[in-house]
């Protein structure tokens, strides 16, 4: 589907309080065989959020009493799933031989019911149903709302959201009466030339009044040629009864679209993501390259942030005021501070202070805190490491279990050797002490405020205040080794020559006079 012009940027929800129904049921049970994954298609990600949160946090938008999900194929993954993000979700699972949207449903009410413990049926839900898919995740309050508001104001029993699109192929059609209203809804392979030429479609997104959709789901059949019980032939009973059906028209034809395989799901994503950016950059965020940027729906950021091309932005990450992410950065539920600068660098649960600079090429890892206009330079990996402010690591350095005070500055290449093979261990810098290059701390240590490490030591016992460390083998320069242990290489005629104060011979590999030779 392709969205129209109009709709640049995700509706913001309405400001009023949305008007609470009684029960929305998310149909979630379905195979999405052709997903031809392992992983159920309800679990599948846009924006950050699997298709069923989407859903979900569409249904709470409306304030239910009841908020049911009716699950089915794979629904071990989905239960386990929803339990973690959306407790106050009920399953209720599609049981018995029988399939189909209108069983899918009854075994929804039939759930909500046991849960009341009304002894009186299902049938005595009284108020609004709301039926929605768990696969249409644009889909926004503000269109749930409009479709309650038409659904009271014409007093339906049955309100449908629908859509005009350019390519109706394998949808419901929406056939009307001359007042306006749903006569029928006529399947593909059920419509004649007439109705195929119809191009507004059902999104399978409903408002029904209890009483008609209980009344309606006793009264279905599956007598057709797949042998499910259709929830559209409600609608059909309930016309035949007199009941008034409305169709609730929408210009933003992505709030109705489904996600059935691959192809739709990386087309729905990047739909949403181009109007997550254009909200971002409306509020004052500088994107360079749209186009190579993602950003999560969760995420938060400021005005006067800039973000560079390679961008991705992900989980609840924070980003505030003047921060400068990329090019080339990913961030994972990291919080950045006023005026940082992250560049080719990748981060998962870390916090990054305010004036901080990262990359190029560090990798925080969780538990990662840096302070204040402190700096993880090129090729630094960090891990549950806490760095002061003004602290730097400039180079090649693994901090791992690291407490590294205000100031302090480690050399390259130092490594914190902060496991002995069985459990971790913490190594603590002090403020402004110093750590020499290519050095080894052995945890657990303490390095004292004002210390020094010297370059090449390695570390195993602590360093007290203004201590100079040194944790190394004495040098000893063995004369002619290398004419006894490398005679007749080039090494030993080096040195021999050396030693003899002769210049190299003028035919010597990189020689003026070799040189000349080979330009001849």
């Amino acid at each position: 589907m392709t969205e129209p012009a109009a709709a640049t940027s995700a509706p913001e929800p309405p400001t009023d309080s949305p008007p609470a129904v009684a029960a929305v049921i998310v149909l979630a049970a379905g195979s999405g065989t052709r997903m031809k994954s392992k992983v159920s298609k309800l679990l599948h990600e846009v924006a950050g959020r699997s298709l069923v949160s989407h859903a979900i946090r569409s249904a709470e938008s409306i304030s239910p009493e009841h908020l049911v999900a009716v699950v089915g194929a794979m629904r071990e993954q989905v239960e386990s799933h929803l339990a973690e993000v959306a407790p106050e979700v009920r399953t209720v699972p599609q049981t018995d031989d029988a399939y189909g949207t209108g069983h899918a449903v009854r075994c929804a009410l039939s759930g909500i019911h046991q849960s009341g413990n009304d002894q009186s049926g299902p049938g005595q839900l009284s108020g609004e149903v709301v039926v929605l898919g768990g696969d249409v995740p644009m889909l926004q309050q503000d269109t749930l709302v409009a479709m309650l508001e038409r659904h009271r104001a014409e007093q339906a029993k049955i309100t449908i959201l629908t859509a005009r699109v350019p390519d109706p192929t394998g949808y419901g059609r929406i056939i009307r009466d001359t007042d306006g209203h749903v006569d029928r809804i006529v399947e593909q392979a059920q419509a004649g030339p007439d109705e195929l030429a119809v191009d507004e479609i059902n999104s399978s997104i409903y408002v029904f009044d209890a009483a008609v959709l209980a009344d309606g789901l006793g009264r279905i059949t599956n007598d057709n040629p797949k042998g499910e019980y259709y929830l559209t032939d409600v609608i059909g009973l309930a016309r035949a009864d007199g009941h008034t059906v409305v169709a609730e028209l929408t210009t933003d034809t992505w709030q109705t679209e489904g996600v059935n395989d691959r192809i739709q799901l990386a087309a729905v994503h990047a739909e949403m993501n181009r109007r997550i950016l254009h909200r971002w950059m409306a509020a004052g965020v500088t994107i360079l390259d749209p186009s190579s940027t993602w950003i999560d729906d969760q995420v938060e950021l400021t005005s006067d942030v800039t973000l560079h091309p390679g961008t991705t932005l992900k989980g609840a990450t924070v980003v505030a005021e003047g921060a400068t992410i990329g090019p080339d950065v990913t961030l994972t539920d990291c919080e950045v501070g006023e005026s940082a600068v992250v560049r080719r660098a990748e981060a998962h649960l870390a916090v990054i202070g305010a004036g901080a600079q990262v990359g190029p090429y560090s990798y925080l890892r969780p538990g990662t805190e840096l302070g204040a206009r402190s700096k993880v330079g090129g090729f630094v990996e960090t891990k549950n490491a806490k760095i002061g402010d003004e602290a730097k690591l400039p180079h090649l350095t693994y901090a791992g279990d690291a407490v590294i005070g205000a100031g302090a500055n480690i050399g390259a290449g130092v490594i914190f050797a902060n496991y002995d093979g069985v459990a971790k261990h913490t190594t603590v810098i002090g403020r402004d002490a110093f750590v020499g290059s290519d050095s080894v701390l052995v945890a657990p240590r303490t390095v004292a405020d004002g210390s020094y490490v010297a370059a090449g030591s390695t570390v195993t016992a602590d360093v007290n205040p203004g201590q100079l460390a040194v944790a190394r083998g004495q040098q000893r320069n063995i004369s002619g080794w290398v004419e006894r242990k490398r005679a007749g290489t080039r090494t030993a005629e080096s040195a021999r020559r050396a030693a003899e104060g002769s210049a190299a011979p003028t035919d010597a590999p990189g020689s003026t006079a070799q040189q000349g030779k080979e330009d001849q």
